[in-house]
Formats: structure tokens, C-alpha cells, sequence
């Protein structure tokens, strides 16, 4: 493929490697370094998404890549969306509009027509930027499913990218990882490889990286290729992760930190959970402590219960209930706790859910937990949309000073108000356009509220009336609305700290050769 632009490919021994944050990280570094930057991956599979100002659906880590290029996201940087439905099939998202639910046999005889979709989102992208930070997905070399691959390999032939391979060496068997993967490659592939990195390192990097007899040598005599970072692992440095890996080594960080916290939440942890990028926030705030939990005892150890997202909800309605956390949730929130659902979680919070169609489930009909006087009907169509809204008072007026916020819509439901229930939102903008609709539903003592808009609690005026309300629910005093804590300076200070981390351990200046950069 002839292209203008620059690719850079980040390729990987396996799953969560760092390949996402390194490509994060040279997205960055190269915006920083004056270059036009943009992130491209073929095809991702993530439980969280994004909404782009057009309307179109895309994955997470190519929205943080792009944020980091200081560039507004657009679905040409992820074609090919996969949201997993159940433990053998998916929703098939194509240039941010979902194609429906496929198993894992029927995508695989779909795929080759998404090839020239591929092609054409980087060959725009190309004719736009400098420098394209391309991402792999899994390991580069499963040699079962290379006759289809669309992401790796077969994705940088397509676009002449250089490749380095990264392989993580905190799970051990670094060099089995890297020079196996390498050697299973055909020669014409091992010639796009530049180099290697070793990400993660514990400890001190000269102990791999000095002679003699040095990893590094080691390396680089077998494969005869450079070893172009010997990245060490980090915890000062906190970005948006999009997996249920990632999602796993979230379980156990709020008993250390809710002794520095004012507020402890707790979000149901659903099998089919999706967009927990809602509560990143929270987890950077100082003022809370927060926690994924999915056992009914747990319940009543929180100041809030959230009910996320979900990509299955009438199976993760069905979940809760049988698991005893339905009852807990109920029982919670008559002892005076407050429940909060958003997209799913608010569906999960009325009187019953209904998919007469099979949109998203085998289960046809599921009731609710009861706490909000609604229903919900799964359609076809999907609510994908940036959205702008005003908080709505008891008396249909923002108690807030119009203070807007900002946020997106992914839902296949529609829910109906069957009783004594208020909206919580006025929606005054879909996709920039001006419109006037009730969003979200709460109860008169305002203990229970739900809303279909993710992003809600990014806002950082909206997070802190939130969490001062709850504090003065709970008799302890307000959060000054002052608080100094700012979600989005924070994402940006993440950013350069990860390209400063990066750019210290990294030979960027060889990179930037090997690219013909420099």
C-alpha cells in the first residue's frame, strides 16, 4: 500500500503486553516532538467503547492514543469494533455502526470482506497524518488463524509499517517470548521487525541491559535485531484500561486506599460488564475509595452501590438476582443506602427488561429489581450519540446555574416511565444538534437515579455535587466544591508522564532512523 505517512507498528508476544501503552506513549512523544500523530488498529475486541462527535462507535484504546496524539477520535483509528455478547459470539461494530451479533464461526467467514473497509480507514487516515502509531491485538504469530489475520502481520504488509515487537517481562520467559515469536515469523515478516522492546522490567534496568552477557546481547546476537527499550514497570503513571484483565487488577486496590478516602463506592463487577471507563474518575479522585465487587455481602460496606454498563443486561439482571445481589441491592437501599445505575444498570434498576427480538439475549423477559417505576424494550436500532445536558431539579429546572455536561449514548433499549418518577437529565444536544429530551429517571428521595449517558461522572462540576450530596446523605459534611481534583488536566498529566517514562528508557532517536525520520 503506498501511503504518505509513516507507520509505526507495535506488535506483541501476547495479550496485554503494553502494546496499547507504548503505542499511547509514541503517539505523544511524536505529537510532542511536532509531528501530525494519529492511532490506527484494524480490529479490536473491548468490553468499553467511545462515542465519537459523528456518532460512531469505537474502542477505548485508540481513544486514549488519540488523546494523547491531541486529536479528536474518529472510527477510521478502529474499523473493526468486537463487543463480546456471551462467552461464543459478538456484536460486529464496522466503521462505528454496529452489524449485528455474530458467533465466533460466523465472523470468521464474514472477515474477509472487512478487508477493504480495513484498507480504506488507514488509507484516509494516511493522507491526513505524518505518522501513524499502529497497535497489533494478542500475539503476532498465532499461526492457526494467520490465513485471516486483519491486525497484525498481514496489517503491516498492507500498510509498509515498521514493526516492534514487544514482549512483556514481568511473566517471565522474555526470551522464549521474543525470539520465538520472531523466529515463527516467515523471512519477508521478520524484515518489517526494527527492533525489539522488553516492557515491564522490575527492578533495575542496567541488570538486563549490562555486559557482559547482558539480556540486551543476548537478544540481539540471536536476531540480530536492536533492543530499542527496556521499558521498567510502573504505578505512578494511571491511564484507561479496556479489558477484563485490566478490570481484574482493579479488585483489590480499594481496602489500600479507602483509608486516605472520604467516600467508598462499590460497582456491581457484571459478567458482561462494558464502559467501566465511567469510573475511572472516581479511582484518580483523591476523595474516594472504589470497588469492583460482585458478592452480596459486600453490599452494605459502601457509601454508594453503581450499577455499570453492561453488553448483556437481561443475562446480567439475571445474574444479580440469582446470585442474592438483587435482594442486597433492595435491602441496601431501604436501610438508606443510594443506588445508582447507568445505561444497563439504570435498565436494571425498573420493573422489568424485555428483548422480544433476541437483540442482545436469549432471555426474552427478566424483571427488575423494582427500585425505579420504569420498563425497558431491547430494539435493533442502537442509540450511538455525543450528547450535551443540564441536571433537572424536583421542579424541572437545573438546581446548577445551567451548568452543562457532556457524555455519550450506547444503548439498544428504550426505557418508559410507568409511575411516580422524575427525570434526572434534559438532554439539549444529540451529535451538536438541538433537542429537547428527558433522560434518566429518580426516585423522590433521590436515593435511586439512573441515566443512560456514560461519561456523566467525568464531569468534574457534576462528580463533585454527587459526592457532596452523598456525604451530607450520610452525615458527613459536603465535598467543597472547590476541590482541586480536575479529570481532564489529570488525563493530560498522564500522558507526558508516560512519554517522559518512555522517551528515558527507549532509543527514540534510533526509532525516529529506522522510521527515516531523522
Amino acid at each position: 500500500m503506498s501511503s504518505m505517512s509513516r507507520p509505526l507498528m507495535f506488535l506483541g508476544t501476547g495479550s496485554d503486553v503494553g502494546k496499547s501503552v507504548l503505542a499511547a506513549a509514541f503517539c505523544r512523544i511524536l505529537k510532542q516532538d511536532g509531528f501530525r500523530v494519529a492511532p490506527f488498529k484494524a480490529q479490536n475486541m473491548a468490553l468499553n467503547s467511545f462515542i465519537t462527535s459523528e456518532g460512531g462507535e469505537m474502542g477505548r484504546a485508540q481513544v486514549v492514543q488519540a488523546e494523547a496524539a491531541g486529536i479528536e477520535p474518529h472510527v477510521d483509528m478502529n474499523p473493526i469494533l468486537l463487543k463480546p455478547t456471551s462467552q461464543m459470539g459478538s456484536q460486529v461494530i464496522v466503521l462505528g455502526k454496529a452489524v449485528g451479533n455474530f458467533s465466533a464461526r460466523a465472523y470468521y467467514e464474514y472477515k474477509p470482506r472487512l478487508l477493504s473497509i480495513v484498507r480504506e480507514s488507514f488509507e484516509r487516515l494516511s493522507a491526513q497524518y505524518d505518522i501513524i502509531v499502529m497497535e497489533g491485538a494478542g500475539s503476532a504469530v498465532e499461526l492457526n488463524l494467520k490465513e485471516h489475520d486483519l491486525v497484525n502481520l498481514s496489517m503491516a504488509e498492507m500498510a509498509g509499517a515498521r514493526c516492534v515487537l514487544v514482549g512483556d517481562i514481568d511473566r517471565g520467559g522474555i526470551f522464549a517470548a521474543l525470539l520465538g515469536s520472531f523466529l515463527l515469523m516467515e523471512p519477508q515478516e521478520q524484515e518489517r521487525i526494527i527492533g525489539f522492546m522488553v516492557n515491564k522490567l522490575r527492578g533495575d534496568p542496567a541488570l538486563f541491559s549490562r555486559p557482559p552477557n547482558s539480556g540486551v546481547e543476548i537478544l540481539e546476537a540471536r536476531a540480530q535485531r536492536p533492543v530499542l527499550g527496556v521499558i521498567p514497570y510502573f504505578d505512578h503513571i494511571a491511564l484507561p484500561e479496556e479489558d477484563s484483565v485490566a478490570l481484574g487488577r482493579r479488585m483489590d486496590r480499594a481496602a489500600r486506599e479507602r483509608s486516605r478516602a472520604g467516600t467508598f463506592l462499590g460497582v456491581v463487577r457484571l459478567p458482561f460488564i462494558s464502559n467501566y471507563t465511567d469510573f475511572d474518575c472516581f479511582e484518580q479522585d483523591p476523595a474516594v475509595a472504589l470497588e469492583y465487587f460482585n458478592r452480596p455481602d459486600r453490599v452494605f460496606h459502601f457509601d454508594a452501590v453503581i450499577l455499570p454498563g453492561s453488553k448483556n443486561t437481561l443475562e446480567d439482571l439475571d445474574f444479580i438476582k440469582r446470585s442474592g445481589l438483587g435482594d442486597a441491592i433492595v435491602s441496601y437501599y431501604k436501610a438508606g443506602g443510594t443506588v445508582v445505575g447507568i445505561c444497563g444498570g439504570y435498565q436494571m434498576l425498573g420493573l422489568r427488561v424485555r428483548d422480544p427480538l433476541g437483540v442482545e439475549s436469549g432471555l426474552r423477559e427478566v424483571d427488575g429489581l423494582g427500585l425505579l417505576e420504569m420498563e425497558t424494550e431491547m430494539f435493533k436500532d442502537k442509540i450511538t450519540c455525543q450528547v450535551e445536558a443540564v441536571a433537572v431539579g424536583s421542579a424541572g429546572e437545573s438546581p446548577c446555574g445551567e451548568e452543562h455536561l457532556f457524555g455519550y449514548e450506547i444503548h439498544m433499549g428504550r426505557s418508559t416511565a410507568t409511575g411516580e418518577t422524575r427525570p434526572v437529565f434534559k438532554i439539549l444536544r444529540r451529535d451538536g444538534k438541538p433537542v429537547e429530551i428527558p433522560d434518566g429517571l429518580a426516585t423522590p428521595d433521590q436515593r435511586v437515579w439512573g441515566t443512560y449517558i456514560h461519561g456523566v461522572f467525568d464531569n468534574d462540576w457534576f462528580r463533585r455535587r454527587f459526592l457532596s450530596d452523598l456525604r451530607e446523605r450520610m452525615g458527613r459534611g459536603g465535598v467543597s466544591p472547590e476541590s482541586s481534583f480536575c479529570y481532564r488536566k489529570w488525563k493530560e498529566e498522564q500522558y507526558d508522564r508516560l512519554a517522559e517514562h518512555v522517551r528515558r528508557h527507549a532509543d527514540v532517536a534510533r526509532i525516529y532512523r529506522l522510521l527515516g525520520l531523522r
